[in-house]
């Protein structure tokens, strides 16, 4: 069944006018208490919606304005499902936004706000809700014009995933292999490492189990020959395994570690294996995030993660579009991504600036210009105003911080978008706060202005 519209109350009740009125530091929860029923108006309701199946069977389920709200304060305040959950019990800031004061039961659980983050990921609505604040400006007819004035510019993203060296992928994707099927057999990793014949993979390091001097070439040498010994050993192993035992993620993992074979063993003149020199390109680094890959910010900057990108208006200072990269590909291939988000919000870029990273984007289509601005006095002036964008990037890496929240590029890029309506909503507290009283901010729609909607997201 399709879940209720959400009405909570408009005006402060006398509990809410105490709480705002001790409310010192973290204002963006009364600013989101104050406009709640504008940013998640009926139309925009009804489009969150049709994440839900409508079936007659099962509870009704819960309002999806209420749970994008608490992924809003989750990226403002950086708390996980868990603490969100024990916040809507135990803070009354979180209570006030989220109309449940002094209740004794959270509205929902978990699993609720989880399986609401991937039906948000999976219909792209993450999004939406960048566009929604967009749309918010434009009914105040403050900002958020048809020709876009933008920069855009990228910061590094270290991955959650633990990086690794060649040795330790190969027992990291064996030993994963091997504990799948110990958990479905009840029995311990060790036991089923030795009746594999795989006795390196029982211990907790497999550097201890080698036990080798690895500044010595030969016994380093001799380490990766065991290694890819154990490997032959553990296929072989499975392979005599009841079909039923078998599981995806066996297959899976064993695909892994031939696949960090391929790319960091190659064969020698004498038949012999041995580690490729360099990095083979678009080398995996993590058995947990196949996505995350080794990047350079500058030749002095190594990071091992992903590459988030901020399209900043100059006019406004909201942030238009984001997009996330591994860190291995060149800034420019973030271009496509950009251009989809700025068709759905129907603008037209009219003047973007950047660094020299982009210059192969499909986005800059006059590099020449470019090129002369940095000739006069005024070009030069002008290409400062991409300074606002490294603005927008400082203030996105502190909701979002420097290292990723998740697995896989996805859920990050979901994160960075969170964040990005942090940032905007900040922007908008500070445009409402010189335009409006407290209470035009309660009216459906302050200036009498009309609401100008974008297309649904595809």
């Amino acid at each position: 069944m399709h879940p209720p519209l959400w009405h909570p109350p408009i005006e402060l009740s006398a509990s809410e006018q105490v709480i705002v009125s001790r409310i010192r530091r973290a204002k963006l929860f009364i600013f989101l208490r104050q406009i709640r029923h504008r940013l998640f108006d009926e139309q925009f309701q009804r489009e969150l919606a049709q994440i839900y199946t409508d079936s007659p069977k099962g509870h009704p389920p819960v309002p999806p304005a209420q749970l994008a709200l608490v992924v809003i304060l989750q990226a403002y305040t950086g708390a996980s499902d868990d603490e969100a959950i024990e916040s809507l019990l135990m803070d009354k800031r979180w209570q006030l936004v989220m109309d449940c004061l002094d209740c004794e039961k959270a509205p929902f659980g978990k699993g609720t706000l989880v399986r609401l983050r991937g039906a948000l990921i999976k219909r792209r609505l993450d999004r939406r809700l960048i566009e929604r604040t967009v749309e918010l400006a434009r009914e105040t007819q403050g900002f958020g014009h048809r020709n876009l004035r933008a920069a855009l510019d990228s910061s590094p993203l270290w991955g959650a995933g633990k990086v690794e060296d060649t040795y330790n992928l190969l027992g990291h994707a064996l030993r994963k292999a091997l504990g799948v099927i110990a958990c479905q057999q009840g029995r311990e990793l060790a036991v089923v490492a030795s009746e594999a014949g795989v006795s390196i993979l029982q211990a907790s390091s497999l550097k201890a189990a080698l036990d080798i001097n690895w500044d010595h070439p030969q016994q380093r040498q001799i380490a990766l020959e065991q290694v890819l010994k154990a490997l032959e050993s553990v296929e072989s192993w499975l392979a005599q395994l009841p079909q039923d035992d078998m599981n995806q993620t066996v297959n899976q993992t064993l695909g892994i570690a031939r696949q960090i074979e391929a790319q960091n063993v190659e064969v020698d003149s004498d038949g012999s294996p041995v580690l490729r020199r360099g990095v083979a390109k678009d080398r995996r680094i993590s058995i947990e995030d196949p996505t995350m890959r080794h990047g350079r910010k500058s030749s002095a900057v190594k990071f091992n993660g992903y590459k988030r990108h901020v399209l900043t208006d100059l006019d406004s200072g909201l942030v238009r579009a984001v997009g996330l990269t591994p860190a291995n590909v060149p800034e420019a291939w973030v271009s496509d991504a950009i251009s989809a988000d700025l068709r759905a919000q129907q603008v037209k870029l009219v003047e973007l600036h950047i660094d020299r990273a982009y210059l192969s984007a499909k986005l800059v289509r006059q590099r020449e210009e470019l090129r002369r601005r940095q000739l006069t006095s005024l070009g030069r002036a002008k290409n400062r105003e991409r300074t606002a964008v490294e603005h927008s990037l400082a203030h996105l890496g502190r909701w979002q911080g420097n290292r990723a929240r998740y697995i896989g590029l996805r859920k990050n890029l979901f994160d960075w978008r969170r964040a990005a309506v942090v940032h905007n909503l900040h922007v908008l507290a500070r445009h409402f706060e010189r335009r409006f009283t407290p209470t035009s901010l309660m009216t459906p729609n302050p200036g009498n202005t009309t609401t100008n909607q974008y297309p649904s997201q595809q």
